[in-house]
């Protein structure tokens, strides 16, 4: 019966779309015999140079710096930021292709495109992207029965993550590598074509799973927007979380262009975060369960166990608590003086200034520039909002405060300084949801990365441990 379903969906999308050099999975058949070519040549050539040096500090620190990670999607520097297959975020919104509906606004370039730069390291035609989009709408218009009954039947104040996490992981009975592989159905270098199935099908569900959890958080489960075939991936979420002027019960009473801005917050967010080099939790753990071969499903709920966490995902509430809080005790979003004062007051009772410093930056985040540029862009919509207002107030002063504090770091905003509050701004006032938000875009950099363990074989992760007696005799 999944056979014949996934038939089906095939079907329907060749008969829409036409033209198999189109297709994502094409262009990664041609691809990956030249990687695999590659990574055996690296072995081979390369497989005694050591890389770095591992510390007793490090073992104990969380395995701070070590180098022991194979990633390909993007890489972080401490100076240049994120990088996706080389690219900064300025080049992605360069050189991505956009909605054509709104192809004038540079931000609103599509996560498709983020989604098919990272699993291939090429820019992608137009039509390539409106073929995958069209694959995900296909694909994505309805959850598995069961999925569907389940997510309806938790408690409502169960955990949004923890909702999310249990609608990914019963999908696995929908998993084409799983059953395949139960079977004795396919050999080693046919796994990442069966992984690859199953991504798509988890990417395209995002926007219904989102939609459930938020609906059951807003209004009592009931349905809040529609989800159109024929529009790209952010636009469903955004219909199905009731921010759209159509498609949707317009949830919070945005004007027309209000929730044209709120898409292109949606595709702004959902491309730049798409992924962040393996260091992070989320990433990690769906690396690691993957690398057992559990399929994707199992893997990425993993993942967004660890994006649950608050020294991982919650970074954007925090931020958002704290500027709300901060506003109530100074006068004006516009008083420096005030504001100074605040931070100051802050770290001398051994608080730190949520949004922040960086596990690895040592500069701006372009993330938040991106966002910041967003505001920018729009000062009739955030001039009013003392909330966004301090946002940007904060960036200029709290820097020059934590440097002379002097013990930071990294004083520079990060990303989690504006995202969480234009949410805010919109409506999207249930904080715990944010993170959801952030699962749906961080879902593609490691999904690729599984795709392309499974592709050139990577065995499962099992470093060594050591114990105290180890370390002392080291």
């Amino acid at each position: 019966m999944i056979y014949l379903l996934m038939t089906r969906r095939s079907f329907h999308i060749a008969k829409v779309c036409g033209d198999s050099s189109l297709e994502l999975k094409t262009v990664l058949k041609e691809l990956i015999p030249r990687r695999r070519q590659e990574i055996l040549e690296l072995r081979e050539r390369c497989g005694n140079i050591k890389v770095g040096n591992i510390t007793v500090g490090s073992v104990i620190g969380g395995m701070r710096d070590n180098k022991s990670m194979f990633w390909q999607s993007s890489s972080l520097d401490p100076y240049e930021g994120i990088k996706f297959q080389g690219k900064t975020i300025q080049d992605c919104q360069n050189l991505l292709p956009r909605d054509s509906k709104d192809f004038k606004k540079k931000e609103s370039f599509l996560p498709e495109g983020m989604f098919w730069l990272l699993m291939t390291g090429q820019i992608p035609t137009r039509e390539q992207i409106f073929h995958l989009s069209k694959e995900l709408g296909v694909t994505g218009r309805k959850l598995p029965g069961y999925t569907d009954k389940l997510m309806s039947n938790l408690p409502f104040d169960v955990h949004p993550m923890t909702q999310l996490a249990i609608g990914l992981a019963s999908m696995n009975t929908t998993s084409e590598f799983a059953r395949k592989y139960e079977k004795g159905q396919i050999g080693k270098d046919e796994y990442w074509e069966y992984v690859f199935d199953d991504v798509i099908n988890l990417i395209a569900a995002l926007p219904q799973l989102s939609g459930k959890i938020y609906s059951r958080i807003a209004a009592n489960g009931e349905p809040l927007g529609e989800f159109k075939e024929d529009r790209d991936w952010s636009y469903n979420i955004c219909s199905l979380l009731g921010m759209t002027s159509k498609c949707s019960c317009n949830l919070q009473n945005l004007t027309s262009k209000q929730s044209d801005d709120f898409v292109n917050l949606m595709k702004l967010y959902t491309g730049i975060h798409v992924d962040h080099e393996d260091g992070n939790v989320s990433a990690h753990a769906t690396h690691l369960v993957g690398s057992a071969l559990s399929d994707p499903y199992l893997s990425y709920s993993s993942g967004v166990m660890g994006l649950a966490g608050p020294l991982h995902g919650l970074a954007a509430q925090e931020v958002v608590r704290f500027l709300i809080e901060m506003n109530s005790y100074i006068s004006s979003p516009h008083n420096e003086s005030k504001i100074e004062k605040y931070v100051w007051n802050l770290l001398r009772s051994k608080r730190v200034v949520p949004g922040y410093g960086h596990a690895v930056l040592r500069k701006t985040d372009p993330r938040f520039i991106a966002l910041l540029d967003f505001v920018k862009a729009r000062p009739e919509e955030f001039s009013q909002d003392k909330n966004v207002v301090l946002m940007e107030k904060l960036s200029e002063i709290a820097p020059k405060v934590l440097k002379e504090h002097g013990k930071c770091k990294n004083p520079y905003p990060n990303v989690d300084s504006a995202s969480g509050i234009l949410f805010y701004h919109y409506g999207i006032k249930e904080l715990l949801f944010f993170t959801v938000i952030f699962a749906c875009s961080r879902s593609m950099g490691p999904l690729t990365q599984l795709v392309w363990d499974r592709a050139l074989g990577l065995p499962i992760e099992r470093p060594t441990s050591l114990n105290f007696n180890s370390l002392h005799s080291l």
